[in-house]
């Protein structure tokens, strides 16, 4: 991997991997992920475009928020969801990242 490689691995490409990495990436299993947003607490606004933006992806089966704690719970199919390039990206953002992780 060149060093152009790696600058471009380090940029976000997507307004999802933008998102993202402006959470504490709490906790990752294949098909599970919990974020930590201090912008989400009591935020029903973002609330809702999380839930919106969220909801309309295919590849993610269920997504909880928690406006007092900054919470989002997101449920998907591993295998569907890294058929979706920009999606993968962001799986192997989060898995990198979590605090806790599990295999």
């Amino acid at each position: 991997m060149g060093i152009f490689d790696t600058i471009k691995s380090a940029i976000p490409q997507s307004a999802m991997e933008v998102f993202v990495r402006t959470t504490d990436v709490a906790s990752y299993m294949p098909g599970r992920v919990r974020l930590y947003s201090r912008q989400l607490v009591n935020n029903a606004a973002l609330e809702a475009q999380v839930q919106a933006h969220l909801g309309a992806l295919a590849e993610i089966e269920h997504v909880d928020t928690n406006i007092a704690t900054g919470s989002i719970l997101i449920t998907y199919d591993p295998e569907r969801l890294r058929a979706n390039a920009e999606l993968r990206r962001v799986e192997d953002y989060m898995r990198t990242h979590a605090r806790r992780k599990a295999s």
